[in-house]
């Protein structure tokens, strides 16, 4: 499948005048069959980067969420809004409205600053899945991402509030996007709660395909252990990827390891970064 993704929330910004940060995710998905919203970053770069950069949100078929946290789920609201002359599809896990908090800030709450009732009032029409799922021929969304590796354990200090207190989170409503292109599979993360490898290897699984022509977006590899870190590097550069196009939630650390590792096939991915395949 032919598909042009133009990245509008991320952390940084370059030569894009106009266009403005956050800590955030969010792109912007044309494909033959419909425009699409993977994510919507925390609200405040969202409606300003598509008018920069002339994407139509109003002209979206669906939006999709990787997982409830606010730097993904910000610009929800604004996102539904713009579609209001009809309903827009919404897919993520049913796990969205888990109410996370964040213990490093205090127990600050992360989770999705919007009620359903109010985003189904604006138009949104909730799709809930936890398998991997077709959206549009060719592109799905991975459902639930079994967690087969021993060593992607994730953060210990995001947190789920819940009747009997707050447990760890263990953000099994993470999910990322996988298109099926000519050149092999193209992965957008989310932000890679499951673990990167953990992603990677289900995509092809799933798919039957084994080459992955490129992977983009969040990698989650700046806050968890060395350990997870060292093993994901390893088996990262076995993957056999063609690209690797970092954002968000990697860090700067591992973001130069990343670069160093992969040479010319690494990419900082960028508000405005466009990739078409």
């Amino acid at each position: 499948m032919k598909i042009r993704v133009t990245v509008l929330s991320e952390n940084s910004v370059f030569s894009n005048l106009g266009a403005i940060a956050e800590h955030g995710w969010s792109v912007f998905l044309e494909t033959k069959h419909g425009n699409f919203l993977f994510d919507t970053g925390q609200g405040k770069a969202l409606l300003n980067n598509a008018n920069v950069f002339r994407k139509d949100l109003s002209s979206i078929q669906g939006i999709i969420l990787s997982h409830h946290h606010i730097d993904h789920t910000g610009g929800l609201l604004d996102a539904v809004k713009i579609t209001a002359t009809k309903p827009v599809d919404v897919y993520a896990h049913p796990g969205l409205f888990n109410e996370g908090y964040l213990a490093r800030s205090g127990y600050k709450y992360i989770g999705v600053p919007f009620c359903r009732a109010a985003l189904e009032s604006a138009g949104a029409k909730f799709k809930f899945n936890t398998e991997f799922t077709e959206i549009i021929p060719g592109l799905y969304l991975t459902g639930e991402i079994p967690r087969v590796t021993p060593y992607e354990q994730g953060d210990d200090d995001m947190l789920l509030k819940t009747a009997n207190g707050f447990v760890k989170d263990k953000v099994w409503d993470d999910q990322s996007i996988v298109i099926k292109t000519a050149q092999g599979l193209l992965v957008i993360l989310g932000c890679a709660h499951a673990g990167i490898i953990n992603i990677l290897t289900y995509a092809q699984q799933k798919t039957g395909e084994n080459r992955i022509y490129a992977v983009i977006g969040g990698t989650h590899l700046w806050s968890v252990s060395r350990e997870q870190k060292e093993k994901s590097l390893e088996a990262l550069t076995d993957m056999g990827i063609g690209r690797l196009g970092v954002s968000h939630c990697t860090g700067f650390e591992m973001s130069m390891r990343l670069a160093q590792l992969f040479g010319e096939k690494f990419f900082n991915c960028n508000v405005g970064t466009v990739i078409e395949v």
